[in-house]
């Protein structure tokens, strides 16, 4: 399941999580961002004992955003012990999703 956080409870959420996190930052107005919605839901069930995934509206939460100084949608950031350790912008097939995050898993 992908779940919705929040400049609230991204901290807890994402910094705090014991697993690898993948956060999509999304905005209702974006269509790729709208795309990417099943592709994650999938990764999701598939890879939920090995990585939680997120999405942050980008529109709704500007204090995480702007810290993480994401600028395109949908940008997507694997945190891991805290710490973003990879990010990449732009919608992308899940299988081409899953070899990107191979090295983070």
């Amino acid at each position: 399941m992908v779940i919705d956080v929040t400049d609230a409870d991204f901290e807890a959420e994402v910094i705090g999580a014991g697993l690898p996190v993948l956060v999509e930052f999304t905005a209702a107005w974006c269509p790729p961002c709208r795309q990417m919605g099943p592709v994650l839901s999938a990764l999701a069930t598939e890879e939920g004992e090995r990585l939680k995934v997120v999405q942050l509206d980008v529109d709704t939460n500007p204090l995480t955003t702007n810290a993480y100084k994401v600028l395109s949608m949908p940008t997507f950031m694997v945190f891991r012990g805290g710490e973003p350790v990879k990010s990449m912008v732009g919608a992308r097939a899940k299988r081409r999703l899953l070899e990107e995050l191979a090295d983070v898993l």
